[in-house]
């Protein structure tokens, strides 16, 4: 009888651990309902608390920009707010926030005929919006734009023809600088990210094929896009690297995660600098799947500590992943699994708010085969 009894607690304190192990994740709460598939969210938060979303949908015939937003943490979301009308397919999506008011959104639109470069703008959080304005006229395949504000500065980056381009506005968006381009590699660069520091530095990671392989390289500029540092490759691994993402921290610590094949499947890696992107750490091996870990995202918050999500195939079907460190990237509490759904939990983004909140944001064909955006936040 006394066994039973230990067991029984026993059995009962896995149970609770396991229970507050998720008590700090809020359940999925789904962000879009609509006829067609919805795909590339992407998120970010002002210092007023907002939670501002947008994604691509196909509801319209083809794919079009929607938004929506949280004034009260993610509890409760306004409706739908679609954003273009055009003729030619749009997105994916970015999305850049200034602590008040301004939203600033930019997408890759197959309307002129090829892919360009184009840009939204609101000034009262949403309400109402500009029209659309086109920003890129290359001749190649203008794709992948990020974009990032400082100071009411907004630094735009995007690929075009596999070569890394940049350009900047200084009023809020009325006008841009002529189109800089950044890399000038033999091989294919794609895929940028871009930060911010405090200091008005930017710092840009792309992946590059340039080695044979592609590798993750590196770029900064300290005079806010005047100039800019040469390439620095970050990664040396035998496998494929790709899909970078990047966070700067108060202090200025560089932080940045990528996809790498080297295990002989899709992992997380990771590497920082403590010193503005100079000089970096060796590469660190974030996941050990035996599936595919891939798209991670990275975010850091006012105590300095690292949130990385992604996307794994380690169990029967495609779920969101989640690893925080709170000691600079040093070491890492163990992978948590965050959703439990039948089918495909793919893409999250994720943003801290003002109260050191995560948000996370994904794309779920858990209805009917049909793709829709999802969100939980977790509660530091």
């Amino acid at each position: 009888m006394n066994r039973t009894k230990s067991l029984i607690i026993a059995a009962l304190g896995i149970f609770l651990f396991a229970q507050a192990a998720q008590a700090d994740w809020t359940s999925r709460k789904r962000l879009s309902w609509s006829s067609g598939n919805c795909f590339d969210p992407a998120i970010s938060t002002d210092s007023c608390g907002n939670i501002h979303v947008v994604w691509q949908d196909e509801a319209p015939g083809n794919y079009e920009i929607y938004y929506k937003k949280s004034t009260d943490e993610g509890v409760t979301w306004t409706s739908s707010r679609r954003l273009t009308w055009n003729s030619g397919e749009s997105g994916p999506v970015a999305i850049a926030v200034e602590p008040v008011a301004n939203i600033h959104v930019v997408w890759k639109d197959d309307t002129p005929g090829n892919s360009e470069i184009y840009y939204e703008k609101s000034t009262d959080w949403g309400v109402t919006w500009t029209s659309s304005q086109r920003l890129s006229w290359n001749s190649g395949e203008s794709r992948s734009p990020k974009i990032a504000v400082a100071s009411g500065n907004l630094h735009l980056i995007w690929s075009n023809s596999e070569e890394i381009y940049y350009k900047k506005s200084t009023d809020g968006g009325a006008t841009w600088t002529a189109s800089k381009r950044l890399s000038w590699t033999s091989g294919s660069s794609n895929r940028p990210a871009i930060a911010v520091d405090s200091s008005g530095s930017l710092h840009v990671v792309w992946y590059d094929r340039t080695p044979g392989n592609l590798e993750i390289f590196y770029k900064r500029s300290t005079d806010e896009g005047a100039t800019w540092s040469t390439n620095k490759r970050l990664s040396w691994t035998s496998g494929a690297s790709e899909w970078p993402d990047i966070a700067i921290g108060s202090s200025g610590n560089l932080h940045v995660v990528w996809q790498d094949y080297t295990p002989g499947t899709w992992n997380i890696y990771y590497k920082n600098s403590g010193d503005g992107g100079v000089t970096w750490t060796t590469s660190q091996r974030l996941t050990w799947t035996s599936g595919a870990a891939m798209d991670p995202a990275i975010a850091i918050d006012s105590f300095g500590s690292l949130h990385v999500a992604w996307d794994d195939w380690a169990s029967v079907s495609n779920e969101i992943y989640y690893r925080k460190s709170d000691d600079g990237g040093a070491t890492w509490t163990p992978s948590q699994r965050i959703t439990w759904n039948s089918l495909t939990s793919v893409g999250p983004v994720v943003a801290v708010d003002w109260a050191d909140n995560l948000h996370v944001v994904w794309q779920d064909d858990i209805i009917a085969l049909n793709f829709q955006i999802y969100y939980k936040k977790y509660v530091r």
